[in-house]
């Protein structure tokens, strides 16, 4: 290619790892009781390459998932994956600035500004409770913590002693929107944790509606009408509570009020790289720090002697995330070429190093060669076709998608297998008992 990178094809059939989301799994007939499992992504293939002295790789990788599909996933999807030798994090970037810019000139004679913007997570959740920001329009979320936390508003002065937040999203122009709109924009922030939803209408001749007025000093309620921008005809609108619930749910909202209020230009397209990523987010489920991205992404730098002193919610990650429009296209990181750090790292996640050994003895062993310092990044295919034909899903893009369980409808795939190919595959299917 024009950027010097070599097509290389990796293996489908390959060793099955129990991190992550699930592998699916093909049995085989010459080793009975062992199983291949299909690519979730190229990852350990591809950081073999650069170990083997390949360069720069590119390929158009099928991979596979096998997750509960939340809206508009696939069990099967394209990634246009690679992977750079000896680079940093703005060698990366600049080689996709201008293949993004090629390919959206010659498909679709769409002008991209280079270079695109580049946005902190940090300053991504703060500024839009997202990690992938629409930036087609404003209503960005302002935290009013400092504004509100004397007040004598239980909801707001609670979350701030829990250690939470205030946060507000100002709908220029709503403020005679009817109070039943309120109740089911509250019903909808719900669903993403939150407890319920303050406001303060400012209706156009001046007078202000609100849901928690009585709980607030004329000064207060000024005070915070004016940290938000609020002016005649706004409607402003209140999340209280640790600050990922207040994150995620005005995150949600915003977009949400965007697409009624039909501010979502299908005909324009915002990037913006996201940066610094957490290296680590605490799953409740399993007690423990998993790794947001996986367990060869390098912390930053700067940010290692807090990974050696147990801090792991502090340490941000050399990883990085193409957005447009709302949507995550492409995702990648520089990964650890230090083997003292990659131990640290698996020490951190709570692997021995027997696990850790066995499931990814091969490339450890080959880093003990020397490894390049590299990095790469990889798209969703299917995603960004969908935003460049400017459709809703990414089943308008997909010859025969799969639905909502997983299944085809075109050949009702997956179905039982003849009794005579377990037999070879040494299976046999358990009826499932009547709980």
């Amino acid at each position: 290619s024009e950027e010097g990178f070599l097509e290389i094809e990796t293996p489908m059939l390959g060793k099955t790892t129990p991190e992550g989301a699930r592998d699916y799994l093909v049995p085989s007939r010459i080793h009975p009781g062992c199983f291949y499992g299909l690519p979730q992504s190229p990852q350990l293939y591809k950081q073999l390459l650069m170990c083997s002295g390949f360069d720069r790789y590119i390929q158009i990788a099928r991979c596979f998932r096998d997750e509960d599909l939340r809206a508009d996933r696939q069990p099967e999807f394209t990634q246009i994956d690679m992977e750079l030798s000896f680079v940093d994090v703005d060698d990366v970037i600049d080689v996709n600035e201008r293949y993004l810019a090629k390919i959206f000139k010659e498909v679709l004679d769409v002008d991209v500004q280079l270079p695109i913007q580049r946005m902190t997570w940090q300053e991504a959740m703060d500024r839009f409770g997202s990690d992938k920001p629409d930036l087609r329009f404003g209503m960005e979320l302002t935290d009013v913590t400092e504004v509100v936390k004397g007040c004598g508003f239980g909801v707001f002065t609670g979350a701030i002693e829990n250690g939470g937040s205030v946060r507000g999203i100002n709908a220029k122009g709503q403020g005679a929107m009817p109070r039943k709109k309120i109740d089911k924009l509250t019903a909808f922030v719900k669903d993403y944790g939150a407890k319920g939803l303050a406001y303060i209408a400012l209706q156009e001749d001046g007078s202000v509606k609100s849901s928690f007025a009585k709980f607030m000093s004329e000064e207060e309620m000024s005070a915070l009408i004016s940290a938000m921008g609020g002016e005649p005809g706004d409607l402003l609108l209140f999340a209280a509570d640790k600050n990922k619930v207040v994150w995620d749910s005005l995150g949600a909202l915003r977009v949400e009020l965007a697409k009624e209020l039909d501010l979502l230009d299908k005909d324009e397209f915002r990037f913006v790289w996201i940066t610094e990523f957490p290296q680590f987010e605490w799953s409740d489920e399993q007690g423990r720090y998993l790794a947001m991205h996986h367990p060869f992404t390098m912390p930053m730098e700067e940010d290692l002697p807090l990974l050696e002193q147990g801090e792991l919610g502090k340490v941000r990650a050399k990883a990085y995330d193409i957005v447009l429009n709302g949507n995550e296209i492409g995702g990648g990181s520089v990964r650890i070429h230090q083997n003292d750090i990659q131990e640290k790292m698996f020490e951190a996640l709570g692997f021995t190093k027997e696990q850790a050994h066995t499931q990814f003895g091969f490339l450890l062993e080959a880093f003990k060669y020397g490894v390049p310092p590299h990095a790469g990044l990889a798209y969703g295919l299917d995603r960004l076709v969908m935003l460049m034909a400017k459709q809703d899903s990414i089943r308008d893009v997909i010859a025969f998608p799969k639905i909502k369980d997983a299944s085809c409808l075109m050949t009702e795939a997956p179905t039982p297998a003849d009794a005579k190919q377990l037999e070879e595959l040494g299976l046999e299917v358990k009826a499932e008992t009547e709980e």
